[in-house]
């Protein structure tokens, strides 16, 4: 077998189900003979944003893995894995790449050296045999750690090159986690038992962790309220009578009240980054941090405590320490941060309610929102919106009660972004409604693609 069928069958193992592409690139047929369907877009930004929406809604179980040709094709795309790796999102890049003999000769595009700060590793495959070997690696850092693109170019004579099929050796890659160090566990929950006005803030991690049941169980044992970054909507059900909804550019009343008014900030699962999917921590309090990432760490902040793990198991680390420190009921509360937390809540949506329902002509944006809210099934619904005012609107007002019936977003801020990512979370989850709540400058950037949603058949 030649590279290009090596290559295809080992994406075929990994259960990839659609290439992400635009063509040319030969790797493109030998995927579709392996079984697996290409998903052809107008332009390579919006192939890397399904192949994204993909790998987010199938919350990395499945890799998104998107092909663009050599030269102006993996050129184009750099905007949409520059914004992949902003979100923390792991997909598989498989460009094409100019033939051996004549690398680094100009007008030969440099691949590697440009996407290497916007990439999690970036590699070249030299010789045909290293194509096991080198996909081994590419899986191993998508599906361990902080998930970010990972590329793998191909250059067009390895491609073509043949294999010895008994030579041939691969096993699908297993990701790998670990837990927190103990001590910083016991230390992160006396922390956290000491604080008079705590707040949990939770981040993406808990959704990659798939941490959601745990998240609720340690706020309800501890009895402290729960704010979510945009790109952690959905992380914790904002129908919860602990839940202050999402804090970012725009936040809820709740958010900004408890976060302003507290006096430990327990962040899980997030980074401590100032920008459009977080607020950022006002000065004065006690920071506890839980991430995956020691990047993250002493930042932005100067952290009191920190633990490194993955969410779900720090999660269950603290469920059991705060068992050990307080006893098996935990330290359940009298029902007055739930009532404060409603109180608030419900102030805030009668300011509000003028323009949430208001009948003025043209239709006022919160009008929609609220209405959509309130029609769909959230259950089975999967809602977006890209950036500018869609984002600014509807992240505070639109209230998600599943994990993953949001994706937030805002680490990078590029209009168009939101319809590659719905296209590519409805393939991820069919049985679902994916909603894309879009401005005017967002259909210029993209609109063209509402074309390949017709096309390939994606409601």
């Amino acid at each position: 077998m030649d590279g290009n069928t090596a290559i295809a069958n080992i994406l075929k193992m990994e259960g990839t189900e659609y290439l992400f592409c635009f063509p040319a690139n030969t790797l493109i047929e030998a995927a579709a003979v392996a079984g697996i369907k290409p998903i052809m877009s107008r332009t390579e930004r919006t192939t890397v944003n399904m192949a994204d929406g993909y790998t987010r809604m199938t919350n990395g179980h499945r890799t998104g893995v998107l092909v663009t040709q050599s030269g102006p094709g993996i050129e184009n795309a750099f905007a949409g894995i520059a914004h992949a790796y902003a979100e923390s999102t792991p997909i598989l890049a498989i460009p094409g790449g100019t033939a051996s003999g004549r690398l680094g000769q100009p007008p030969d595009f440099d691949a590697m050296s440009a996407y290497r700060g916007v990439t999690k590793w970036v590699a070249q495959i030299n010789q045909a045999e290293r194509i096991p070997e080198m996909m081994r690696r590419a899986y191993t850092f998508l599906r361990s750690g902080r998930g970010c693109p990972v590329m793998v170019q191909v250059p067009g004579d390895v491609a073509t090159a043949e294999i010895d099929e008994a030579a041939f050796d691969y096993r699908p890659v297993k990701g790998y986690r670990s837990s927190g160090d103990p001590s910083d566990v016991a230390d992160a929950v006396k922390a956290l038992l000491a604080a008079k006005s705590p707040i949990i803030y939770a981040g993406q991690g808990i959704l990659w962790a798939e941490a959601s049941e745990e998240l609720r169980e340690f706020a309800e044992l501890v009895n402290v309220p729960v704010m979510t970054t945009n790109t952690g909507k959905s992380a914790f059900p904002e129908n919860h009578a602990l839940s202050l909804g999402t804090g970012a550019g725009t936040m809820t009343k709740m958010a900004r009240q408890f976060l302003d008014n507290a006096d430990l900030v327990f962040g899980i699962g997030c980074s401590f980054t100032t920008n459009l999917a977080s607020v950022g921590i006002p000065k004065g309090k006690v920071l506890v941090q839980c991430t995956v990432d020691e990047k993250d760490l002493n930042k932005e902040e100067q952290l009191h405590h920190a633990i490194i793990g993955d969410a779900r198991l720090v999660l269950q680390q603290l469920t059991e320490e705060v068992r050990m420190q307080v006893g098996a009921a935990g330290r359940r509360g009298n029902g007055s941060v739930e009532a404060e937390v409603k109180r608030v809540k419900d102030e805030w949506l009668g300011e509000w309610m003028p323009l949430l329902t208001s009948d003025e002509v043209p239709i006022n944006p919160y009008r929609i929102i609220w209405d959509l809210m309130h029609t769909v099934d959230r259950t089975q619904t999967v809602v977006t919106h890209d950036s500018g005012h869609p984002r600014d609107q509807t992240i505070p007002f639109y209230e998600s009660i599943v994990p993953r019936g949001y994706l937030g977003w805002g680490n990078s801020s590029q209009l168009g972004y939101g319809l590659g990512l719905a296209l590519g979370a409805k393939l991820g989850a069919p049985e679902k409604m994916v909603v894309n709540i879009m401005g005017d400058a967002a259909i210029g950037m993209s609109g063209m693609d509402i074309e390949t949603g017709v096309r390939h058949q994606i409601p």
